[in-house]
């Protein structure tokens, strides 16, 4: 909902590190294949209940996210590294919840088991629109820079983050919240389905 409006702030956060890295032969998806085996070692910190280096894990995991567009910015996109990024993207924010159900099975496997759901439906309406709108040659002007069509919603990068962050700092509260956020993610799933029938039954 949000990232639209962060991606500027982030850009120039990012600008600087990036462009070191990239001076030094820094590929981007070398960054992405080292952030992403970084957040893989939260889902056994989160199994062992080591909720603060599941945390940092966390957040390195999507500092590596926006520094491999950055250098990708700089360097120069590539399709592969487009795939990368989103394919590696979804399947870290699925593998977070099953941390928390190895953490306590009883307390958070049914909520990690319907949130896992919900990422598969905003993820899956995600793609799907994507493909369809890269075959009609749709392009946003929101995500300029993005290496597929970026479909906004309700539940967007920026929010996935503050949740991920807020189910670390309150492990107890990791059912409640899931279920709240799986709903919202649910909302986001029904209006992207919406968007996608709009916008592609009027170019039929």
């Amino acid at each position: 909902m949000i990232d639209a409006t962060l991606q500027p702030l982030q850009r120039a956060i990012l600008r600087s590190p990036a462009s070191l890295l990239a001076a030094r032969g820094v590929q981007a998806d070398h960054v992405t294949l080292v952030g992403f085996g970084v957040g893989l070692l939260a889902i056994p910190a989160l199994a062992l209940q080591l909720y603060w280096v599941a945390l940092v894990l966390i957040l390195l995991n999507r500092l590596a996210d926006g520094l491999d567009g950055a250098i990708a910015r700089i360097n120069g996109p590539t399709d592969r590294g487009a795939f990368l990024d989103i394919a590696l993207d979804f399947l870290f924010y699925a593998l977070i919840p099953v941390g928390f159900a190895l953490a306590d099975p009883a307390a958070n496997a049914l909520a990690a088991s319907v949130l896992i759901a919900a990422f598969v439906g905003t993820g899956s309406s995600f793609l799907a629109f994507a493909s369809i709108a890269a075959k009609r040659q749709i392009s946003t002007e929101a995500y300029p820079t993005k290496g597929i069509y970026y479909l906004g919603g309700l539940t967007e990068g920026a929010e996935t983050i503050v949740f991920f962050v807020a189910i670390s700092l309150f492990p107890g509260l990791f059912a409640p919240l899931a279920y709240l956020f799986a709903a919202a993610c649910g909302l986001t799933t029904v209006t992207r389905w919406l968007m996608g029938w709009r916008a592609f039954s009027d170019m039929e």
